[in-house]
């Protein structure tokens, strides 16, 4: 019995370090892959949009005498000082439609989306003199597409402007105490997120109103950004508010989009985790062959292993061709077919479909597919060991194991030779 327990353990050992290498050779592949995918798709459809707060100011301009002395020569310059005065936005009005559009790449995928974008800022003049007040947009990335870009002062379209370095800027001439309203509009696409900043440091906003309409249900907000002041759900998706009257905060407010599965992630995952559903597969035959009295041999475990193994096996390079749930259940086929035709063959038809066939079900299809529930994965697991746990004892509760190991060990001596006569 304790060889019989050795090997089988020498058994298991081996295929952990095999599911170890797979699971840490499609790690690998996978970051690999990421490293130039992940640009790839950039330039293909855009990266992250950050959308700056635009910025209003005015110069003004002071001629100063500056006297130097050169030689021994005293010499007085009139110099032309020109300082930036920063005005306040004094009213924001937003609105954002994110459309979301999944794309795969190699074993990767990419939550790229779509994103409509409508501005309207007022600017004032708050001096009391007329000022040449300038406003300043800035694009969300130097390098993004902006499809029927369109810029208004008081609704009428202006196109006057030229960007510089990603960045534009428009001069109103405004009255003390007058104010005119910039309108800002565009078409775009980016990756991942999507930001609205109102600065790197701590900032005041006046009378800020921004809504965004999502078309996914999956919402989701990074960090140091702020939750929407309403929301309601609308058209499948969210329809969300952000609203002040007179905000001082560092924060942003941001939108993560909804990943999708990547399938060089799960197999990875499920691979490491692999030994645990082989760990109960092997404890259940082995307490059934036991109590039963069936002699298996280390040889059986040994296949039985590489049945299990041929799941993650065949899973690993399938992804790459087929949809994630077609490669599992085909895997899945796969593993369950190749024990139970053995086991058939080894102990019978009824073992082979109900003991083994069951078993591996449970341990190798239902534990694999746990991963598929995110969050949930750890809790899955967890109540699968205590219930196999539950039927274990409750199956095993009456016997007398003394007695068991007893049989079982006299079962596997060579009978005695019969006595002379």
């Amino acid at each position: 019995m304790s060889k019989q327990i050795g090997a089988i353990t020498v058994i298991f050992v081996f295929t952990c370090v095999a599911w170890a290498i797979i699971g840490g050779t499609t790690s690998v592949r996978t970051a690999s892959q990421d490293a130039i995918l992940h640009k790839e798709v950039s330039q293909l459809w855009g990266s992250t949009q950050y959308q700056k707060q635009p910025e209003a100011h005015y110069i003004t301009e002071e001629t100063v005498a500056r006297t130097s002395t050169v030689e021994g020569v005293t010499r007085t310059e009139q110099i032309v000082e020109r300082t930036r005065h920063s005005l306040l936005i004094e009213g924001s009005s937003i609105d954002v439609a994110l459309d979301l559009e999944h794309r795969k790449k190699g074993l990767l995928w990419y939550a790229t989306y779509g994103v409509d974008f409508a501005g309207s800022y007022e600017i004032k003049n708050t001096t009391e003199e007329t000022r040449d007040i300038i406003f300043s947009y800035a694009f969300p990335t130097t390098g993004g597409i902006y499809d029927d870009f369109a810029l208004s002062v008081d609704e009428e379209s202006d196109s006057s402007y030229q960007p510089v370095d990603g960045r534009l800027t428009r001069t109103v001439v405004l009255e003390a105490g007058e104010s005119a309203t910039v309108g800002v509009s565009y078409r775009s696409r980016g990756m991942g997120q999507w930001w609205y900043s109102f600065g790197e440091s701590v900032s005041q906003i006046r009378n800020f109103d921004l809504t965004m309409h999502t078309d996914f249900e999956a919402i989701d907000f990074p960090d140091n950004s702020m939750s929407p002041t309403t929301k309601k759900p609308a058209d499948g998706g969210w329809e969300l508010n952000w609203k002040y009257t007179n905000l001082i905060s560092g924060i942003q407010i941001g939108m993560v989009m909804p990943q999708k599965l990547n399938p060089g992630p799960f197999v990875a995952r499920v691979s490491f985790f692999a030994p645990v559903s082989l760990f109960l597969f092997f404890f259940m035959i082995f307490l059934i062959t036991t109590v039963r009295g069936i002699k298996l041999h280390p040889m059986n475990y040994f296949f039985l292993a590489a049945a299990f193994f041929s799941f993650h096996l065949l899973l690993a390079y399938l992804v790459d061709h087929v949809n994630i749930h077609i490669a599992c259940a085909a895997s899945s086929v796969v593993s369950i077919g190749l024990v139970v035709s053995y086991m058939r063959l080894v102990l019978g038809a009824r073992f082979a479909f109900v003991e083994a066939g069951l078993s591996q079900f449970v341990y190798l299809v239902l534990f694999s597919y746990a991963f598929f529930l995110e969050g949930y994965t750890g809790l899955a697991i967890t109540i699968c060991c205590i219930l196999t746990l539950f039927v274990v004892m409750q199956l095993t509760g009456r016997i007398d194991w003394e007695k068991q190991l007893a049989q079982a060990k006299q079962a596997g001596k060579p009978p005695l030779p019969p006595p002379v006569g």
